[in-house]
């Protein structure tokens, strides 16, 4: 069964208890944003995604996308929710004021999203995408298609994609073929064909924005010769009226093996009228805008997955008889004992419920450093936290989307032989999740973008942020007489002394062999992932500790975070010795057998 109910509380100690000395706060922009307000908003959000969204889940899921007559069908009730959706202002939460958005910050955006995301993922892409779309046109577009294509955008009147992949290209954009002619009114006629386009075509918005990627007539080879296109499936005329067809259609839909509620496309541009976005041949940096933006958005449609999963999961372990504990009969009135009960059952549900609250606390932390990095008015803050940002944004996107696929099945395995029947609902979960690890750069180009490009960059500045948050933490409880936050604090410095001496064999080795970094790239990655968790839940086992001894605040909420934080560093941060030792083996056993042997 699939049941859901956000989790406000952890989502409040998150925002307003966990980072309060990070040096992330105190943003002048976001003053008016106080905690009451910002608690409204949650419950709020809460109510739209559990009463709106969440009813929809398993019902478009079931129903899947449409092909009609070259238009795309969502399925029912979705036009009736986005409609809902559009008209309470969420589309518009965290959008530039300029424009019709609201302003808020993206620590408290992030955590809404994380509520769309947990209820239905497939409903989630749409204003998903057009968000991310409105970043790059904001921070790329000219004055004049700003002023056109922003508002409406923004308000969820229009939406907005990105189109990068071609049938022949994913990763490697170098190779795409889609070409732009310039015509003599300073618009361009863009032709190709793109493929997995996200929300490409549908029947909730009157006009959808494609941002598209293509080459110019004189353009260099390879990726230095991309640039980036505004192409509207209907044109827009001067006075923002929508016209005609704009030569954009749509050859099939994908039939996925999840996400069955949103519209993948097949598109073909015929001669479709752009605009120029930013400077030719400059289109892929400006096009990195909405996919790092959609890179920790795609970490959080992660983290949504895990915590319905958790939740439903719950739901069974505490509904479901089978067998009697270990100990003895827990209810000997009935035939058996709920399977909860069973230590194997709580070493599931226990891990699913460290990865969810862990991936939240890591989740929120990158926030205020992107709040940070964009709004900050001290120079050395904006800076320091454009780093952290540029470190985290391939943690986040891989390491919680990896976590919840891990979830998902976790939680088939918890509802047993019942799991794997569609009528129960999760199995939904696992579907959906898979393709998280896919999209906006699979989970080991993040890797490898992690180990070749943000631990070197500049010397490892990226890094520094993060070590010493880390260092301070441990100095700062080095001395604690608490029994067991002093074994907490041991197993941090373990952990967090294994990634110190791996990164620098990766640095040592990666210089001259590039292949010895690409091997450590994946386990290097869920090593600082780990840590970078493990930290927070220190964090949260000090501030714990802290309100239980001065008994304030809600005592069983504290008590359950120090059981969380005891399994993390009981039962998953060691896994970071595993990796420490994997990768001190280098790359000699993963590249010895020659090609043809496989």
């Amino acid at each position: 069964m699939q049941t859901y109910e956000a989790p406000l509380r952890d989502m409040r100690f998150v925002l307003h208890e966990l980072f309060t000395d990070d040096g992330f706060g105190g943003i002048a922009k976001h003053a008016d944003f106080d905690d009451d307000l910002l608690n409204a908003i949650l419950d709020e959000a809460a109510k739209t995604t559990r009463d709106i969204l969440l009813p929809l889940n398993a019902s478009g899921d079931h129903e899947g996308c449409t092909l009609e007559n070259g238009v795309v069908r969502t399925p029912k009730g979705f036009k009736d929710a986005y409609d809902q959706f559009v008209e309470a202002g969420w589309a518009a939460l965290a959008s530039d004021p300029e424009w019709g958005g609201q302003g808020l910050p993206e620590r408290i955006n992030k955590l809404v999203e994380e509520m769309i995301c947990a209820t239905n993922l497939s409903f989630s892409l749409y204003p998903g995408l057009t968000h991310g779309a409105t970043t790059a046109l904001e921070a790329h577009g000219s004055d004049t298609l700003k002023q056109k294509y922003l508002p409406k955008m923004v308000s969820g009147e229009w939406s907005g994609t990105m189109c990068l992949t071609e049938s022949h290209c994913g990763t490697d954009l170098g190779m795409l073929r889609t070409k732009a002619e310039p015509n003599e009114d300073g618009s361009y006629n863009v032709t190709g064909a793109k493929i997995f386009i996200s929300s490409g075509d549908h029947d909730l918005t009157d006009n959808i924005i494609h941002l598209v990627l293509a080459r110019l007539p004189d353009a260099p080879k390879g990726v230095k010769g991309i640039s980036l296109f505004l192409v509207p499936k209907y044109q827009v005329d001067e006075e923002n009226r929508i016209g005609p067809s704009n030569g954009v259609s749509v050859s099939a839909i994908e039939h996925k093996m999840g996400l069955k509620a949103s519209a993948t496309c097949q598109l073909n541009f015929d001669g479709s009228k752009g605009w120029l976005v930013g400077k030719p041949n400059k289109g892929l940096a400006a096009m990195f805008t909405m996919m790092n933006q959609e890179r920790l958005s795609v970490g959080i449609q992660g983290l949504g997955i895990n915590e319905i999963a958790y939740q439903s999961a719950v739901y069974y372990a505490k509904d479901r008889i089978q067998g009697r504990s270990l100990s003895g009969a827990k209810n000997p009135d009935q035939a058996a004992d709920p399977i909860i009960v069973h230590p194997d059952v709580r070493r599931m549900l226990m891990t699913m419920r460290v990865y969810a609250e862990g991936c939240r606390a890591l989740g929120q932390w990158t926030s205020r450093a992107l709040d940070a990095s964009e709004h900050a008015d001290d120079p050395e803050v904006k800076a320091r936290a454009t780093d952290f940002v540029a470190l985290m944004t391939p943690v986040v996107k891989a390491l919680f989307t990896d976590l919840a696929f891990d979830a998902a099945n976790m939680g088939i395995q918890t509802y047993g032989g019942h799991g794997y029947i569609v009528e129960s609902g999760v199995e939904q979960f696992v579907r959906d999740a898979r393709i998280a690890q896919i999209y906006e750069g699979t989970n080991g180009i993040q890797a490898l973008d992690l180990v070749g490009r943000k631990m070197p960059d500049r010397m490892g500045r990226n890094m520094r942020p993060f070590f010493h948050a880390v260092s301070n933490l441990l100095e700062d409880m080095a001395g604690t007489d608490d029994k067991l936050l002093a074994g907490m604090v041991g197993g941090m410095q373990q952990a967090f002394g294994a990634l110190q001496l791996t990164t620098g064999t990766i640095a040592q080795k990666g210089m001259k062999d590039p292949e010895e970094a690409g091997a450590a790239a994946t386990d290097y990655l869920r090593m600082l992932g780990l840590v970078g968790m493990g930290y927070c839940f220190l964090k949260s086992a000090k501030i714990a500790t802290e309100r239980l001894a001065e008994a304030t605040g809600d005592a069983e909420f504290y008590k359950n975070k120090l059981n969380s934080a005891r399994f993390f560093m009981d039962r998953v941060l060691p896994e970071v010795t595993a990796k420490f030792l994997a990768i001190k083996s280098g790359k000699d056993s993963m590249m010895a057998m020659q090609a043809d042997a496989f």
